[in-house]
């Protein structure tokens, strides 16, 4: 097994990990009725710390709310689940995983009969895209496969079913030798990774597609916004066409998983001089000396345990 941990928090209850089980017939299983979202833990001087625990949780809620899911427990009640489930598994870094879903009820295409079931799983897991990433960057292939156009499937909520896209986007990176996929948008400007936002820098400005272009709206997307701000670097939302990412002077992703990663090569393109960039390490370095407890919380964004 890649990862485990001795309890998982399903439906009010904290159930050994092998048993947090599901009906073979849940609807989820079958038509993707799955909202989840995550939240980085991280290892301080001063104890295990929670990373913008509540704005995570909101984004369940939000994502639920767009698929008419009623979460049958208050944003409140999640937050102390959470945190004893770090507890009880003894973690003192951890990658955790809220999510709510459409259990055994009907197979018909309407949900409302199917139960609704709240589950949170925690385990350690390193850096996403390998360690060596976070300084030597990664390899994106601007993938054949585009997001969902307007109106079509909501890419502001972050369902299971979203992620079919996803999986697609990054297998085709993975099987023609790259490390991760960037996706369009329906209209071909640059959408966002398979599973992380992505940002360019370009004469010393900042630059990312907008919620138009058919990305998740990130919350470490928003922590970069603030960090750039604090930083006095230029930061603008715009829409950006593919060639962008050739003739940038720095791209980085950014997710909860990700955390925020350095990209030195676009399709057979090498970006800039192939390093990490000045800019990108500047966020990178303020990033982690926050979570990591060495720089001051000024935005209210760590929850300690």
């Amino acid at each position: 097994m890649a990862f485990y941990a001795d309890k998982i928090w399903y439906d009010g209850k904290f159930v050994p990990w092998n048993d947090a089980q599901v009906h073979i017939l849940a609807h989820s299983i079958h038509y993707g009725t799955c909202a989840f979202d995550s939240v980085r833990c991280y290892k301080t001087p001063k104890g295990s710390v929670l990373l913008r625990m509540r704005d995570h949780l909101k984004r369940l809620y939000d994502s639920c709310k767009i698929y008419y899911m009623d979460i049958p427990y208050t944003i409140e009640e999640l937050e102390t689940a959470l945190i004893e489930l770090i507890r009880i598994n003894k973690l003192e870094e951890a990658y955790v995983r809220p999510f709510a879903f459409r259990g055994f009820g009907t197979l018909g295409l309407n949900p409302f009969a199917s139960p609704m079931h709240v589950a949170l799983a925690a385990w350690d897991w390193g850096k996403y895209l390998g360690e060596e990433a976070m300084e030597k960057g990664i390899s994106v292939q601007v993938s054949s496969w585009h997001r969902a156009a307007p109106n079509t499937t909501p890419t502001l909520a972050k369902v299971a079913a979203n992620y079919m896209n996803s999986q697609l986007i990054k297998m085709e990176a993975v099987k023609n030798g790259y490390d991760e996929g960037i996706a369009l948008d329906s209209f071909g400007y640059v959408s966002e990774g398979s599973g992380e936002n992505i940002f360019i820098v370009r004469n010393g400005t900042i630059y990312t597609p907008p919620t138009t272009s058919a990305i998740l709206p990130g919350i470490t997307r928003h922590c970069v916004f603030m960090l750039a701000r604090d930083l006095d670097i230029r930061i603008e939302k715009h829409i950006l066409p593919r060639e962008s990412l050739y003739i940038a002077d720095e791209v980085f992703l950014t997710g909860t998983a990700a955390e925020i990663t350095p990209v030195t090569k676009v399709d057979d393109i090498i970006v800039a001089d192939g390093k990490r960039g000045p800019i990108t390490k500047r966020i990178q370095d303020r990033f982690f000396s926050i979570v990591n407890g060495s720089y001051e919380d000024k935005h209210n964004w760590l929850t300690y345990l």
